[in-house]
């Protein structure tokens, strides 16, 4: 029985290691017809997880900094709504990595690198105009109530994100003496969450 229990998960874990290989193989490929073929079922499997890009060799460092600032609304048994406080978002993560030798890269780049991911897809504006962007904002708005529900607890059933986009100042220069002026403030909308948050 053990046998082939563990026979059964080294099949599994072999055909997923398979199913992976193949799956990024087409994504970075050049285009062809089997690509081409599938190309929603390698995106839905690549996206966002196993994104592959090319600044690990030509990195395009930030030339401002973001504060990703977040509240939620809930709203109680009698019908009154209650609006929590901003929330810092980046603040956890920089103290996360502040002191810690060898910080993760989840805690890094995840909400820095969705960010970037939703101003591309989305521009400006915030309406989602394909499956991809409507998965980044899901993929954002997760991050931001699994992060908020870590931290606060409660429950809620509305987010909303505020970014602020602040410049980095030269060294040396009399702008870092003074507190930088956000050069973007983007408040987006109220995006619905379960009750728990997730």
């Amino acid at each position: 029985m053990l046998h082939t229990s563990l026979s059964i998960v080294v099949l599994m874990c072999m055909a997923t290691a398979l199913t992976h290989v193949a799956m990024v193989f087409l994504h970075v490929a050049p285009a062809n017809t089997v690509s081409k073929r599938y190309s929603p079922q390698v995106n839905a499997w690549v996206y966002p997880l196993f994104e592959q890009n090319w600044r690990l060799f030509a990195p395009d460092p930030d030339s401002a900094n973001r504060r990703i600032l977040a509240r939620t609304s809930h709203t109680a048994a009698d019908g009154s709504v209650r609006v929590s406080d901003w929330f810092d978002l980046v603040a956890v993560d920089s103290s996360a990595v502040e002191h810690n030798p060898f910080p993760s890269h989840t805690t890094q780049n995840l909400l820095r690198r969705a960010w970037t991911t939703y101003v591309e897809l989305h521009g400006a504006g915030d309406e989602s105009r394909s499956e991809r962007a409507v998965m980044m904002q899901e993929y954002l708005r997760n991050i931001a109530s699994d992060r908020i529900a870590d931290h606060n607890g409660g429950t809620f059933e509305f987010i909303q994100l505020r970014v602020m986009t602040l410049p980095i100042a030269a060294p040396g220069t009399a702008a870092a003496d003074r507190p930088p002026v956000p050069v973007e403030n983007r408040l987006l909308p109220w995006w619905k969450v379960t009750p728990d948050g997730n």
